[in-house]
């Protein structure tokens, strides 16, 4: 049989959530899981209630931001802080857990993932984010790729 071990089976749903976004430049899809349970799910988009950029177009496409800069100039929030945000909103500690992201956070998304007291990061593809890293690296949080974790034996759980 071949069976997922739990960080690919994590970052596929990660992947799931991913199909969700609304953001019209890169589709982002976060999990945060603690014990192996599920405890939030993230894409990036609009915030609710809030017009998609499907419907009033990109505004950092349309003042030609380059790709990791002025995070503020969207109407969107990144699939991490969606994912911490549905956490808190329903009351689940997520201090320990792992956040699943099919990409590298940006170095907003790390602040608040080391402030929400996540441990470890397993990751799909890289992000150009240098001090996203250095951030994480600093405050002790293990982080992986998953096409490093694709050699590693399926633990029984």
């Amino acid at each position: 049989m071949n069976r997922p071990n739990w960080d690919e089976y994590f970052m596929e749903m990660a992947e799931l959530a991913r199909t969700r976004t609304t953001c019209l430049r890169r589709g982002v899809g976060a999990v945060i899981v603690k014990d192996n349970r599920v405890m939030a799910t993230g894409y990036n988009g609009a915030p609710s209630g809030v017009r998609h950029c499907e419907e009033t177009g990109c505004l950092r496409q349309k003042l030609n931001v380059p790709s990791g800069k002025c995070h503020e100039l969207c109407r969107g929030l990144h699939a991490e802080q969606n994912a911490i945000i549905q956490a808190a909103r329903h009351g689940q500690n997520i201090a320990g857990g792992t956040l699943y992201c099919t990409n590298q956070p940006c170095v907003i998304c790390a602040k608040m993932i080391i402030n929400a007291g996540i441990r470890r990061i397993v990751i799909k593809e890289g992000y150009s984010d240098e001090l996203a890293v250095e951030m994480l690296n600093e405050a002790g949080l293990e982080i992986e790729m998953i096409d490093d974790l694709r050699r590693k034996p399926q633990t029984e759980e």
